[in-house]
Order: C-alpha cells, then sequence, then structure tokens
C-alpha cells in the first residue's frame, strides 16, 4: 500500500485530535430576585440616620445669647447693668432663662430671690414688687438651730408670728386656757445658719401696727415663727 493510501486510512479511521471544535454554551447564571421591600428598608434607615446626624449637628451648634448674674445680689435689692453680663450656651428649651435681647426689661427690678455669679438669670427671679409694701415693717427673727422648720424658708412664704410665755412665767403643771396672741407675716428673707451657733436670721414683713409688738417680743425671746400651708391667710 502506497503511503498516501496509508495516510488516508488513518485519517478516516481515527479521528483527527486537531480539528476545530464547536461553539461553546456560555454558562447559565440565574438573576438574584431583588426584593422592592428591603430596598425601600435600607433607604429609609440611611435617611434617618442622615437625619438624626443633622439634628445632632444643629443642636449643638444652636447657641443662644442669655442674660447671666456675674455678682451677688441680695433678695429685694434692685438690679443694675453692673449686676448682670450675656453668654452664650446652648440653652435645653425647658431652661427657662431671660434671653440678652431683654436685658434692658430687667434693669431696676427686685431680686425676687439671692442671685449668685455665674447663674442664668430666670424670669422668676426678678419682680417689680418691693418685697416690703407700702403699710409694712420688717421684722429681723433670730431663730435658733432646734426652731429653723426643716422646710426651706423662701420669700413669700406667709408665716404667723406667735407670742408664747417667758420661760418660767408660767407654774409647772399648769396649762393656759387662752390662745397664744399671733400675728401675720411675709418671709422676705433668710440667712444661712450661723457657724457654730446655728441661728438663722428671718426677715419677716408685717404690718406697721404690729412691727413693734413683733420686734418686743424678739427681744424677750418669747416669739416663735410658724409656717403657715400654702394659700393659708
Amino acid at each position: 500500500m502506497s503511503k498516501t493510501k496509508e495516510h488516508a486510512a488513518v485519517r478516516g479511521g481515527v479521528p483527527q485530535q486537531n480539528a476545530a471544535a464547536g461553539p461553546v454554551a456560555p454558562p447559565r447564571v440565574s438573576a438574584r430576585r431583588r426584593r422592592p421591600g428591603m430596598i425601600a428598608l435600607s433607604l429609609a434607615l440611611i435617611a434617618a440616620g442622615g437625619a438624626g446626624v443633622a439634628v445632632l449637628l444643629l443642636q449643638v451648634g444652636h447657641r443662644t445669647q442669655v442674660v447671666t448674674v456675674v455678682r451677688d445680689v441680695q433678695v429685694g435689692q434692685e438690679l443694675t447693668a453692673q449686676d448682670l453680663g450675656k453668654a452664650s450656651v446652648a440653652l435645653d428649651p425647658a431652661v427657662k432663662a431671660v434671653r440678652a435681647e431683654n436685658l434692658d426689661s430687667v434693669l431696676g427690678k427686685r431680686a425676687a430671690v439671692e442671685l449668685r455669679p455665674g447663674s442664668l438669670l430666670a424670669p422668676s427671679q426678678v419682680t417689680r414688687e418691693s418685697l416690703v409694701k407700702a403699710g409694712e415693717q420688717l421684722v429681723p427673727v433670730g431663730l435658733k438651730a432646734e426652731q429653723v422648720p426643716a422646710t426651706a424658708l423662701v420669700p413669700g412664704q406667709k408665716v404667723r408670728l406667735v407670742h408664747v410665755p417667758a420661760p418660767g412665767a408660767v407654774e409647772s403643771g399648769k396649762v393656759s386656757e387662752t390662745a397664744p396672741r399671733t400675728l401675720t407675716g411675709r418671709v422676705v428673707k433668710a440667712s444661712k445658719a450661723a457657724p457654730g451657733t446655728g441661728v438663722v436670721v428671718v426677715d419677716v414683713a408685717t404690718s406697721a401696727g404690729n412691727g413693734p409688738t413683733a420686734a418686743a417680743w424678739v427681744a424677750a425671746g418669747t416669739m416663735r415663727l410658724v409656717l403657715d400651708a400654702p394659700g393659708g391667710s
């Protein structure tokens, strides 16, 4: 057999290895189903987070000009420009403070409470009324440590000045059948307890007619101070 025929036989009997391959189909990739609900939730969370950050930045950056107290002011003292100052603070809406633009409106008013340096001035801490009104007198009453009520004494609180017998004036075992004499009054100021003695001095406003009597009771040590219930006369 000739070489030409032999090659022809080999080609006919065995497939050629270098034969051109046919086209290959690409693998099928299943498309992931989109879930509109999850996408909407994600967008909502992103928006809420951005809004929260924006609100926080606004609150931190927003400051208000308010009136401050720069030196001690006693109860009943008129406020002057030297007593007050201004400051820029991040003010909580729940805190009531006089705005800086209203500073002139509080000048000339009286301190309804004792004011301390470094504090914010609140509208309720000032008043146009004199704490000692026309027709009244101021009587200082010294209270020993055991006579000071546990309830804090504050300006405007109504009290009664009660006359009690002097020590030794009532015989042992006898009780007076007559009611003690009382005078009405109003707290203007109460000092802090004195170091060592614990004595508290309370300035009490009472009518001009009762002022001398109350002063005599205080001098004789025959007066006691009794707090009226809120709303009492």
